[in-house]
């Protein structure tokens, strides 16, 4: 076998970006799933998940302890043990009588402990890759993230779904669902405590000042330069606004699906959502994703701007037509929440590319970290009101809202100025 400091990375960066994804979506999508499934009202649902961004939104605020103290590696084991844990601890609270409260706080220690994972996996591939290997595995972690997205997204919850109907208790299937999750975490913490490298290179940061007074000083140098960045104003905006729409029919796109026809939902069980929103639709997104990649490699962002506008909010459409023709074909209803999230993946190339524009530069590092703050509080606050928006203007009237809401994305995207190189092979 390979001494540590020189082992494959084939050995350790997939399973890492596996471990990386699993947590989130348990965060992001597996408790909205639940949580509607346990009966919890759909304003109540938006409310409390959505806070659930808020640990990716401060993130950048504690990034530099995790640089100051102990080691990437050692950042990384802890918070896959603690991730296990909680997510075994949401598994044991599910079926007592103050599940939601309990589930709840424990749900915010995965999400405090899942952004700190990330900030250090993605230092220790910084630190443990040669710049070279840097970027042949950036597509393997991509990919294998996606993996971790469709494992929890879409086999867990059909897991979920399939127990429902075996047990008929709601509460017990989602308890073995997460106690599935949580052994899955466990053994990702227990395969990396032996196999993770431990590169020179990781060891806590001497070229920051070791104390409080210093670290604050250089994190308010740092962020004031990020405010006085040409366009700063409007990236801002363009960073708030762009998924507006997404960000308010990301938290109620699953309850509609699952609500009867009778509340104005399509009435898909638990299994059908895991296949059509976690498999078909991830497999869109990530199609979109990838030509979007291949379209401005080849003709620059700016070139592809519009088109990727038009891309991100025209296929929200198919809700309005869902809502109204409320169909019971699961082929019809698969096909459209495909051609939503292909749009979407497509669409949200042009974003990400655009927050490397902005943050390039001096600090171009925290600054790209400031650029996700920004990201995750513009899913965050348009989603806590989302649940009460659906539920004031009932599914029809919602989704045409959503609609509405695309002329910001719109409105902030004729605002930039974007070099027409920026993107080009």
């Amino acid at each position: 076998m390979k001494a540590m400091h020189t082992r494959s990375p084939w050995y350790w960066v997939p399973s890492l970006y596996f471990a990386e994804g699993l947590p989130y979506v348990a965060v992001m999508i597996l408790s909205l799933v639940m949580y509607k499934r346990m009966g919890i009202s759909n304003t109540e649902v938006a409310l409390y998940t959505s806070w659930l961004n808020l640990p990716w939104v401060i993130k950048p605020l504690w990034s530099p302890f995790v640089d100051l103290l102990r080691t990437k590696r050692w950042w990384i084991v802890v918070t896959q043990l603690l991730l296990g844990a909680g997510l075994a601890g949401i598994a044991f609270t599910i079926p007592t009588s103050h599940f939601f409260q309990t589930t709840l706080a424990v749900f915010w220690l995965v999400a405090f402990s899942s952004a700190t994972h990330d900030i250090a996996a993605d230092g220790f591939y910084m630190l443990g890759l040669t710049p070279h290997q840097q970027a042949f595995f950036v597509g393997i972690r991509s990919t294998f993230y996606r993996f971790a997205t469709i494992a929890g997204q879409g086999l867990l919850i059909m897991l979920a779904g399939r127990l429902e109907e075996v047990t008929g208790r709601t509460s017990y299937a989602w308890s073995i669902t997460f106690f599935t999750l949580a052994g899955c975490l466990l053994a990702l913490w227990l395969y990396h405590s032996f196999v993770l490298p431990r590169p020179d290179q990781d060891r806590p940061s001497a070229s920051h000042p070791k104390n409080a007074k210093g670290i604050l000083t250089d994190f308010l140098l740092t962020f004031r330069s990020f405010f006085q960045k040409e366009q700063a104003l409007t990236a801002i905006l363009f960073m708030l606004l762009y998924r507006l729409p997404e960000a308010q029919l990301a938290k109620m796109g699953i309850p509609f699906l699952l609500d009867p026809v009778e509340q104005g939902g399509l009435g898909m069980t638990t299994a059908q959502i895991g296949f059509a929103q976690g498999t078909l639709g991830i497999v869109g997104l990530t199609l979109g994703g990838i030509l979007g990649g291949i379209a401005v490699a080849r003709h620059g962002l700016r070139h592809w701007l519009w088109p990727m506008v038009w891309a991100i909010s025209l296929p929200d459409l198919v809700y309005v037509y869902l809502s109204y023709a409320q169909p019971d074909s699961l082929i019809l209803i698969n096909s459209c929440i495909f051609v939503e999230q292909f749009g979407y993946g497509f669409g949200f190339t042009a974003y990400m590319l655009y927050l490397i524009y902005f943050a390039n530069g001096s600090h171009k590092t925290s600054h790209y970290a400031i650029c996700t703050a920004f990201m995750a509080l513009g899913m965050m606050l348009p989603g806590m009101i989302a649940g009460w928006m659906q539920e004031t203007l009932g599914y029809q009237l919602f989704f045409i809202w959503i609609m509405v809401c695309t002329l910001a994305t719109f409105g902030v995207t004729a605002l930039l100025k974007i070099d027409p190189e920026f993107g080009k092979k």
